[in-house]
């Protein structure tokens, strides 16, 4: 099972990265690390994120990064089990990303 970023997700995660590198001194790597777990971890449990919403047709979950406070939104690709990521969105934000 293989996990893909949209490019909106994908400049997200980045930007996150460098946000948390460049102000989070007690822990830079920490939005990586969580990240990557984060990514281990659908691969293995994929249904793990609540379901959040039907986007054209698909069905969207969202799964929380806890310690960056971070959300993860995804679909399990029905033919093939992949997981595709639509966005990163900081989980305290007024209002959720545009998918």
């Amino acid at each position: 099972m293989k996990t893909r970023f949209s490019e909106e997700a994908a400049a997200q995660a980045d930007r996150c990265d460098t946000w948390w590198r460049e102000n989070r001194q007690d822990a830079p790597d920490l939005f990586a690390r969580e990240l990557a777990a984060t990514k281990n971890q659908l691969s293995t449990t994929p249904k793990i994120g609540v379901v959040w919403a039907v986007v054209r047709g698909r069905l969207v979950r969202r799964f929380l990064m806890p310690r960056t406070g971070h959300h993860v939104y995804y679909e399990v690709e029905s033919e093939t089990g992949d997981i595709y990521v639509h966005a990163i969105w900081g989980a305290p934000r007024q209002h959720p990303p545009r998918l």
